[in-house]
């Protein structure tokens, strides 16, 4: 026996919440009866103590193994081992059995082969056991006992039903009177009992606003890097990781981060990322607690470009802080300098520079003008990470990088214009050159560098990855589009032709990629599949708005010719078909060519001749609905999640690759959404003019021999009137026939693929629908209000009806409270009556002894009366005895005796 708790107490202490105990190998037929009878064996108050101990350790044993014994335990268990908790408090041994035993029964039993039952026990045991919350004051009145036995096993089942029933342990621990103050007393407790608060205080805070803001006013973050830092910091192990956890969990409380950054400062969180050199190795552990503290870094951030608006008061207050603590210090040796540590490590360090200097001026300017390295080898930092993003072999690399300048670009003209500007071409042979020369580089000759490196090596993924930040540079900036559309380049070999324009070298890798993806194997094709859709996404983002940059596409005419066969080829994905139909969008929505072979209607009508506009315009719309532009829907936090499970060896499908998943931010989606928008009206308006301004002059309009001019002017007048009528009616079902076209491709009927909707719908209909999706959202915003109103109400209902039931309770308590006053004020009265008709007391004693005083005369005259005549008689027999010759004297000899016995005992009677 003593064995089997020595096995349960060292596997608690190494496992946590549990542990792993072999019980005895009962039966589900079993269980029920088997676990009943230990509950009876434990209730029996008359057993000796050890019979009761052995039965809590079996019960433990069973309920930690078995699902039908949980199912069994069920209320009764809790009864009874609450009553032991309750009741025997002082009895070490059974309050401990009778915690481990709880704990067990709370504890979900994984299933064998993944299979997962309807019924949870464990989930119903800990809602039978919360459903009264003073049950969880009770436990945790445990914390009070000076018995580290009782106090860790107490701590374990808490967080055991933490796990289970989170919500209504938190509010059981609001209402208990310095529960909290009580939990955070442990943390300055011996190690073991610091380690299980620590994780039970993780539980306690997530998502638990009210909570987090007790925790803090109890000194939450002094005692947190305290622990921290008698732990080693970043050296240390998984204690100062539940630190981070549980900070990480403070600090999503507004009011606690203001509250760190004014008092204790983020100076002991920016320690912990210190690193000692740049050839720090990085333990399993020491990654973890790295990861961490950068998760804190990022929340205190806001998240970047995702942050939620109302934040950013905050967020700018936290950037400036952590700016001028030398945080950009820290992260460019975690992400940059140092390369030894785990790929998601400088991933999230990279990650955490982007959001470090979103929208911040001072920080991006401070962070334009970085250098690392050392004399003689120094290089700006944006040159550093641009030779990561180019040269990192794997893309959950350089998506972290790319981030980086994205944060950067977006909303800064000027660092747009200042990397834009650097875009001067190198000579044909520094393109050669060895990559350690990049040093020596700008930022934009390394980015041209990386752009033009597939014509030697014909590797399209550099390219692809320099066309990203390209985009960035050129997003919602003219200026920047201008400098970059001057950009030549050498021709490969300079004396086999002129400079070209780089908009051109793109769109030849981009019809190389085309190429590749169909001759190359299935692994390249994978590897491959977001290249098209990075550089359409380049190409996209450089024509918007910008007529220049369309002129310059339109001036080779097999550019056009390649982006209609990739938007019909059926063995690209949609959404390289959906940004190609963008781009040709683009070549007549911004074209203000006036040449009759560029001009936008040519535009239309080779498009119109060679998909058809039905089509066209279904590849734009599912292009929106295509999975990369929904997943963009979730948000830039929760998209960068995914990246961690990025393996470019992943069979991945072509529009789920989560580097397209990444790259395509809410920015470029927003722009193709106005694009689409501008292009269905574009069509419209531009299908309703002339197809054709050249008219030739029909042989009707030559005078004919004989004719004279008066009839020959008449028949001109008659003619011009004919083709002007034609002409109006041909305009009139043109502009008909493209708003048919525009509304039925809106309509996901399959018909919409192959045939228009016959007949006219409304003119407004696109209006309409626009104003019925305003409506439908309101409408789901008035429905999320009245939901919550509703749930206001409920709750305020419920509390109405509860205080009502207490004052019921209450009038009914007065109510018997009156009747029972009542009651004795009524036989106070009788009683006063009754007292008020009885003659006096005294009087009646004085007659009662009166009489009896009487009777006892009687009867004493009586008595000796019968003992004078009983003496005449004895003394007539004692003289006739005497005659005739007897001893009388003998004859009455012991007489006497036999009388004063009785006599004698009631005296003694008497005298007790």
């Amino acid at each position: 026996m003593d064995f089997k708790l020595g096995r349960i107490n060292l596997n608690k202490v190494a496992q946590g919440v549990g542990g792993f105990v072999f019980g005895k190998d009962t039966s589900n037929s079993n269980d029920d009866s088997y676990v009943q009878s230990l509950l009876e064996r434990i209730k029996k108050r008359e057993e000796e103590d050890n019979k009761r101990i052995e039965a809590l350790d079996e019960l433990q044993s069973v309920v930690e193994e078995s699902v039908s014994a949980q199912l069994a335990f069920g209320e009764l268990g809790i009864s009874v081992l609450m009553g032991v908790i309750k009741d025997e408090r002082d009895n070490e041994k059974m309050v401990k059995g009778a915690l481990e035993a709880l704990a067990s029964a709370l504890t979900p039993i994984a299933q064998e082969g993944g299979v997962k039952n309807e019924i949870q026990p464990a989930m119903m045991n800990s809602d039978l056991l919360c459903r009264e919350a003073e049950n969880i004051s009770l436990i945790s009145s445990l914390l009070d006992l000076d018995n580290f036995t009782v106090q860790y096993h107490t701590l374990q089942l808490l967080t055991a039903l933490l796990t289970t029933s989170p919500n209504r342990v938190q509010e059981a621990i609001l209402t208990i009177p310095q529960g909290i103050t009580r939990l955070m007393d442990m943390l300055m407790n011996r190690e073991a009992i610091r380690n299980e608060a620590l994780l039970l205080l993780t539980y306690l805070t997530h998502e638990a606003e009210e909570i987090q803001k007790i925790v803090v006013f109890e000194g939450a973050f002094e005692k947190i890097f305290t622990i921290i830092q008698d732990e080693g910091g970043a050296e240390g192990g998984v204690v100062v990781e539940d630190c981070l956890v549980l900070l990480n969990n403070l600090l999503h409380c507004l009011s606690n981060q203001r509250l760190l950054r004014e008092t204790t400062g983020f100076e002991p969180l920016i320690s912990i990322l210190m690193l000692e050199s740049k050839v720090s190795k990085f333990s399993k552990q020491k990654t973890s607690n790295l990861l961490r503290a950068l998760e804190i870094i990022e929340l205190l951030l806001g998240g970047g470009p995702a942050a939620e608006s109302g934040k950013d008061t905050d967020r700018i207050s936290n950037q400036t802080v952590l700016f001028q603590k030398n945080l950009l210090d820290e992260l460019l040796m975690l992400g940059v300098e140092n390369q030894r540590g785990a790929i998601n490590l400088r991933c999230s360090a990279l990650r955490c520079i982007g959001y470090l200097v979103f929208g911040h001026r001072q920080n991006l300017d401070a962070f334009a003008s970085k250098i690392l390295g050392e004399e003689p080898n120094v290089e700006p930092a944006l040159n550093s990470i641009l030779c990561i993003l180019l040269r990192a072999s794997s893309a959950q690399e350089f998506v972290a990088a790319d981030f980086v300048f994205r944060c950067f670009c977006e909303k800064n003209s000027d660092g747009q214009g200042l990397l834009a500007s650097t875009m001067i071409p190198q000579p044909q042979s520094m393109s050669h050159a060895p990559s350690e020369e990049d040093i020596n580089m700008s930022f934009g000759s390394m980015l041209l560098r990386g752009l033009t490196v597939s014509e030697t090596d014909g590797d399209l993924e550099t390219c692809c990855r320099a066309a990203s930040v390209l985009s960035h540079i050129l997003m919602d900036n003219i200026q920047c589009k201008e400098k970059v559309l001057r950009v030549e380049l050498e021709a490969p070999i300079p004396s086999m032709g002129a400079p070209e324009p780089l908009m051109h070298r793109i769109v030849k890798y981009l019809a190389l990629s085309s190429i590749k993806l169909k001759d190359g194997n299935q692994k390249t094709s994978a590897k491959d599949s977001y290249i098209q859709p990075v550089i359409l996404k380049l190409l996209v983002t450089w024509l918007a708005d910008f007529p220049e940059a369309v002129h310059c596409f339109l001036v080779l005419r097999p550019h056009l010719t390649y982006l209609l066969e990739l938007v019909s080829n059926l063995s690209v994905s949609v959404c390289t078909k959906g940004l190609a139909a963008i781009l040709l969008g683009e070549c007549f929505l911004y074209n203000k060519s006036i040449e009759k072979t560029k001009d936008a209607s040519l535009v239309v009508d080779v498009i119109s001749d060679k998909v058809g506009l039905t089509l066209y315009l279904l590849k734009l719309e599912d292009l929106q609905k295509s999975f990369v532009f929904t997943s963009t829907k979730e948000g830039l936090r929760d998209i960068m999640t995914k990246i961690d499970d990025i393996n470019d060896e992943t069979d991945w499908k072509h529009d789920e690759h989560p580097v397209l998943n990444s790259l395509f931010d809410t920015q470029f989606v927003d722009l193709v959404k106005k694009l689409e928008e501008s292009l269905r009206e574009s069509i419209v308006e531009i299908s309703s003019n002339l197809k054709n301004k050249v008219v030739s002059l029909p042989v009707e309009l030559e005078q004919q021999s004989g004719e004279n001019d008066g009839d020959y002017i008449k028949r001109l007048k008659l003619f011009v009137e004919k083709q002007c009528t034609e002409m109006q009616n041909i305009l009139g079902r043109n502009a008909t026939s493209a708003e048919a076209l525009v509304k039925t491709t809106g309509s996901d009927s399959a018909e919409t693929k192959h045939r228009m909707t016959e007949g006219l719908d409304n003119v407004q209909t696109d209006k309409l629908r626009k104003d019925l999706q305003e409506a439908s959202q309101q409408v789901q915003i008035l429905k999320s209000e009245k939901s919550k109103i509703e749930d206001d109400a409920y709750a305020h209902r419920s509390f109405a009806e509860k205080m009502k039931s207490d004052l019921k309770s209450l009038s009914d308590a007065y109510k018997s409270l009156d009747q029972a006053k009542s009651l004795l004020e009524s036989e106070i009265k009788a009683l006063k009556l009754e007292t008020k008709q009885n003659p006096d007391l005294d009087t009646i004693k004085e007659e009662a002894k009166e009489e009896g005083r009487k009777e006892s005369e009687v009867e004493l005259n009586d008595l000796l009366v019968c003992l004078g005549q009983e003496q005449a008689k004895v003394e007539k027999l004692s003289s006739r005895l005497e005659e005739l010759g007897e001893d009388v004297s003998s004859l009455l000899e012991g007489v006497g005796d036999d009388l004063e016995m009785p006599e004698d005992s009631d005296d003694d009677d008497d005298g007790k």
